[in-house]
């Protein structure tokens, strides 16, 4: 994808509030089969606190956040987060065993407590803010938490992505990787989801909201229509801070919606309600399907 297939709405109407309910509301019934009374979520090792913590300047006016927890003599993992720009969270240390892993955990460039923030420095959190860039911030955080290399390189949608790309531009710095939900954000994958339509069949209201929040906005939506991705690009940039927001909660709220089979009322409310959580999510995926 290039830049160049941005598209600008010459003017934009007031922001409407997405109508989000269907984002915790299963699909169908077999979705609505993973629902219980149990607590949410399942099957993750307890809650650890990390025991060290930082801001790692890599350059091009980034400063990123990250902290370590587990054993601190285990072996090395670390958890990258999807999006990009979802950052990481508590959960996120819970997908390792803390009595055998040291676990690191690293909010990417533009996201999380990572400086600077798309939520507040928009142009700032998108220099430099590239793959190759990204690859070589794990690699320099190795360097600075003097870990020889990684046991375990940990990474779910777009971090199954960021992952591969370490591994391949890395090899001899891991021992292993674990991949889920992967998504390569190849031409196709982005089509399918963003622009096509294809997940018509899967959430017939979540395509429909997705593409409802760009129609109420557009002044020319024979044309937007074609570029739903450079549509929501044109918004999430632009000057007004409710269209931003609320660009940022109808393309969340759709990514949610067909990339879990259920998703907490809380975890929802805890994205929408957070900017510094929100606008990063939804900025910069976009960012990346676009620009490659």
């Amino acid at each position: 994808f290039s830049a160049a297939r941005f598209c600008t709405a010459l003017k934009l109407g007031p922001a409407p509030t997405p109508d989000l309910r269907f984002v915790s509301s299963p699909a169908s019934d077999a979705a609505d089969q993973v629902k219980s009374p149990v607590s949410y979520p399942v099957g993750l090792y307890p809650e650890v606190e990390p025991f060290k913590s930082g801001m790692l300047d890599v350059g091009d006016g980034h400063k990123l956040y990250y902290d370590v927890s587990g054993n601190a003599d285990g072996v090395p993992a670390i958890f990258l987060h999807g999006g990009p720009g979802a950052g990481c969270s508590p959960r996120c240390r819970r997908f390792f065993d803390p009595s055998f892993y040291k676990i690191v955990v690293l909010d990417q460039r533009g996201s999380g407590k990572s400086t600077p923030n798309a939520a507040d420095d928009l142009h700032g959190s998108l220099i430099e803010n590239t793959t190759p860039k990204l690859v070589a911030d794990i690699e320099a955080l190795r360097l600075a938490l003097d870990i020889p290399k990684w046991g375990l390189v940990l990474g779910g949608s777009w971090g199954s992505t960021l992952a591969l790309a370490y591994a391949q531009a890395h090899p001899d710095m891991c021992e292993a990787l674990l991949l889920r939900g992967v998504f390569l954000f190849g031409p196709d994958e982005v089509n399918y989801l963003f622009c096509d339509g294809g997940t018509y069949g899967q959430n017939p209201q979540a395509w429909s909201e997705y593409k409802r929040f760009v129609q109420e906005t557009s002044d020319d939506w024979e044309r937007e229509s074609t570029n739903l991705l450079g549509a929501y690009w044109q918004r999430l940039t632009c000057d007004d801070v409710d269209m931003r927001k609320a660009a940022a909660a109808a393309f969340v709220g759709y990514e949610l919606s067909i990339s879990k089979t259920y998703i907490d009322p809380g975890v929802l409310a805890e994205y929408l309600g957070t900017p510094s959580i929100l606008i990063p999510f939804a900025v910069m995926e976009v960012h990346y399907m676009l620009n490659g």
